[in-house]
């Protein structure tokens, strides 16, 4: 299997590069600055000027891709777009590295978890843009994406434990009640999906066990 990481150098992306290089996977990252990762294959290139000769003889593409900031929330929704537009029509997939912000809160599917009233007030601008940038790849048909949300408490530097449940759309928690995950389970979660996953065109969701 070969796969590209895209935004590589961000944490999520180092840990998914990281994870996918210890099973063999041929991985070529893509950042748009220094290579911080532990690819030795690594293009510097923003993702914006990416092309589709550059995604081309790929198994799949992960989308790393963040932004914190008021005036860059926005690119999320761009980015995800263009990734979309480069990968129409051919047999690669997407993987999305997603927020929780958008997981529903029950089978209801009527609410999320960024309307619920303890939800920081801080963090609903990131969680909306991101829930309308996956709203958007919904209506994709021509892309085979699969986008991943994380636990509520997503801990960039938590431990590997190696261990993780899978969800859908809804908003899970484990049996000691909480929603949590490392950057390094998530990675384990994403790779593993990249194996032998089929949610095609699906939303899922990893949280610690």
């Amino acid at each position: 299997m070969k796969i590209a990481v895209v935004a590589a150098n961000g944490k999520a992306g180092r840990k998914i590069v990281d994870e996918a290089l210890s099973r063999g996977i041929e991985v070529v990252a893509f950042g748009r600055g220094e290579n911080k990762t532990s690819a030795s294959n690594y293009v510097r290139k923003d993702l914006f000027d990416l092309t589709k000769e550059d995604l081309s003889g790929y198994d799949a593409v992960v989308d790393a891709f963040g932004a914190w900031t008021e005036e860059t929330l926005h690119l999320h929704g761009e980015s995800l777009a263009r990734l979309c537009d480069l990968l129409s029509g051919t047999s690669a997939r997407l993987l999305v590295v997603g927020g929780a912000g958008s997981l529903y809160l029950d089978e209801t599917r009527t609410s999320c978890l960024s309307d619920a009233p303890n939800f920081p007030e801080s963090f609903k601008p990131l969680a909306s843009a991101m829930a309308k940038a996956l709203s958007e790849l919904r209506e994709r048909s021509d892309v085979a994406w699969t986008y991943v949300s994380p636990a509520a408490d997503f801990q960039a530097d938590g431990a590997r434990t190696g261990k993780y449940l899978l969800g859908g759309e809804e908003f899970a928690t484990n049996d000691r009640g909480e929603s949590a995950i490392s950057y390094a389970d998530y990675a384990i979660a994403i790779v593993d999906e990249l194996e032998k996953g089929a949610n095609i065109r699906r939303r899922i969701s990893a949280y610690g066990a």
